[in-house]
């Protein structure tokens, strides 16, 4: 039975082979393979360290047939729109498009701006609604009462606190 089962999807991926081809025919329709491409199969990056895509960028059209045939005679006899037609059948941009500036960056700065101020906001929310009040030992007074104690104690006489603090002339050192 297993082996009915195995026989029959190996079976069916041979047929498929045999239809459509190894690398894919149905996807690029009637479009010439004209080299080995990128990566070996066939289609079509633009990539501007590997300028030749293995097929063309437009399927064949009786206008473009007509303009290969005319391309096989002399060049000087085209004119300059039926070059831009053939170049444009056979390649989707130009390498100053290629390398022309997107835009992209303006997205992502925006995207990130958005997130900071709503951060922003969410802390501003969180501080006021969610958080307590301090303590009263945060304030300015307790803190200089609570210094003045630790210096009156003589804590860490070595090398902490009361080590900077003179107490012959009562200030810091």
């Amino acid at each position: 039975m297993a082996g009915r089962l195995l026989s029959q999807s190996l079976l069916r991926k041979i047929q498929h082979i045999q239809k459509f081809g190894i690398h894919n025919r149905s996807r690029i329709g009637s479009r010439e393979i004209v080299g080995y491409g990128f990566n070996g199969q066939a289609s079509y990056i633009d990539r501007s360290d590997f300028p030749m895509p293995a097929v063309r960028f437009r399927e064949n059209t009786p206008d473009v047939q007509v303009l290969r045939e005319k391309e096989k005679g002399d060049w000087n006899k085209l004119t300059l729109e039926e070059k831009k037609a053939l170049y444009r059948a056979s390649f989707c941009l130009t390498f100053a498009e290629m390398h022309a500036p997107t835009g992209e960056w303006k997205s992502i700065i925006g995207i990130t701006l958005l997130l900071m101020s709503a951060g922003i906001w969410a802390y501003i929310l969180e501080k006021l609604f969610v958080y307590p009040e301090l303590p009263e030992s945060f304030s300015v007074e307790r803190k200089q009462a609570q210094l003045k104690r630790l210096i009156d104690m003589q804590a860490n006489p070595i090398e902490g606190l009361a080590s900077k603090w003179d107490y012959e002339n009562n200030k810091w050192k």
